[in-house]
């Protein structure tokens, strides 16, 4: 069993919401200055050199390190990685109590890489120049997640103002590579950083509930190439594609019947997703074209191992190739890189989700919404490989992955206080020197 939280805070949570209140234009200032640095796949050092300054701001030991890719290939939770690590660094803060722990310890993690902006001339700024208009926050990666990074840090920060330290190990994290493998985040978990619990701070309506699996695929497709003219004589590769993604959208209306749901997921209107995220094909616009590349990206529901979905993707593929009346003139081959991620089920009534209910009602007032995510998300590490108790609880924003990404001001704030509170409750406090 976990150490018990210290008795008493030496401190009011009254003067916990407070600090938080006042570091709001900082708060600000922080996230603006992460979404103007564009930490794309690959790009990412920028951006955790301002977390490492920030989290040196809280007093915490760094600990830099790249991911080791030999060292979590044969784990489990392993997705296989689109580019090198060389250079892209997790950052994590330590904070380590004075004395022994009386408290019980907490990983708070968020990820720093963002999503490719799409169309830039369909934003309404550049969406690298952050830009704030009433309470919404614009920019590639403000919600998801530099807002949740934000959060985190200075609710660490107010208790440090306030005099007080958790009575606890913290960890404090912040990864690479949440958006296409969650290697980063498992290179923590291998590395040996361990605790009583985790939150992520990803954006969504309050606290997760579960998240389905994610798979990426990848579909290459050699046809018969012929002269334009002659075009019906050909198999066009991309037309074979499109007729191999048309067979993988009906499994995924069946995954999404009612009668083949997880429980979980009853209720919700359209669990399961297969999108075709990118696809590149054709030599000539005078000639039937000789190769096709699809990459999707499908859901499944928690229970179900990856293994499982590859399978039966391929057997339903190759039934789809040997029923085509030009089977024989044409090649299709699937591939595996990035998410090969299990989904999962939390569960409500652990002690860490049922107190960081509490703690938001208190903050808030009301009760914290319960969402089941039709996404992944790096919870999966903590709660399926390190058997710690974790759940996703950000601030709220939209356009997610889309165009104009914006994230609440004050719901970072909300969120900002609610872990503070949850870390004085959680971990404990100490005296402190202040920062």
């Amino acid at each position: 069993m976990p150490p018990s939280p210290a008795t008493a805070a030496p401190v009011d949570e009254t003067a916990i919401l407070a600090a938080v209140a006042a570091q709001r234009d900082e708060a600000v200032a922080l996230l603006t200055e992460l979404v103007a640095e564009p930490s794309l796949l690959g790009a990412e050092p920028g951006a955790q050199a301002l977390m490492r300054r920030e989290f040196e701001r809280n007093g915490l030991d760094i600990h830099e390190f790249e991911v080791d890719e030999d060292r979590i290939r044969d784990h489990p939770g392993y997705s296989p990685s689109l580019i090198s690590y060389a250079g892209r660094r997790n950052v994590v803060g330590i904070h380590t109590p004075v004395g022994p722990a009386t408290g019980r310890s907490l990983i708070l993690n968020g990820h720093i890489d963002v999503v490719p902006v799409g169309l830039a001339s369909m934003w309404t700024r550049p969406p690298f120049e952050p830009w704030i208009a009433g309470d919404r926050l614009y920019g590639r990666g403000a919600a998801d997640m530099k807002a949740g990074l934000v959060a985190l840090t200075l609710a660490f920060r107010a208790l440090r103002r306030l005099g007080v330290e958790p009575a606890a190990p913290v960890y404090l994290q912040s990864v690479v590579e949440e958006e296409c493998t969650g290697n980063g985040a498992l290179a923590c978990l291998v590395e040996g950083y361990t605790a009583d619990a985790a939150i992520i701070p990803e954006p969504g309506d309050g606290v997760m509930t579960g998240q389905v699996g994610v798979m990426w695929i990848t579909l290459d497709v050699q046809g018969k190439p012929v002269h334009a003219c002659t075009a019906h004589t050909g198999v066009a590769a991309i037309d074979y594609a499109q007729y191999l993604v048309g067979k993988l959208r009906e499994l995924e209306e069946a995954w999404n019947a009612p009668e083949a749901r997880h429980p979980h997921y009853c209720t919700h209107e359209h669990p399961i997703n297969f999108n075709l995220g990118r696809i590149q094909g054709g030599e000539w616009t005078s000639s039937v074209p000789t190769h096709c590349r699809v990459d999707m990206r499908l859901g499944f529901y928690p229970g179900v191992k990856p293994a499982q979905v590859r399978a039966e993707v391929e057997a339903l593929l190759e039934a789809a190739h040997q029923a085509h009346p030009h089977h024989d003139s044409v090649t299709w081959h699937i591939t595996y890189q990035g998410f090969q991620a299990e989904g999962l089920v939390v569960d409500m009534q652990q002690p860490v989700i049922q107190e960081l209910l509490r703690c938001h009602r208190d903050v808030t007032g009301s009760e914290a919404a319960q969402h089941a995510s039709t996404a992944t998300t790096d919870v999966r590490f903590f709660h399926l490989y390190g058997k710690i108790p974790s759940t996703c609880y950000g601030p709220k924003g939209s356009d997610i992955h889309g165009i104009d990404e914006w994230v609440s001001i004050a719901s970072m704030q909300q969120v900002s206080a609610v872990l503070a509170v949850f870390m004085a409750r959680w971990c404990g406090l100490n005296p402190a020197r202040p920062l």
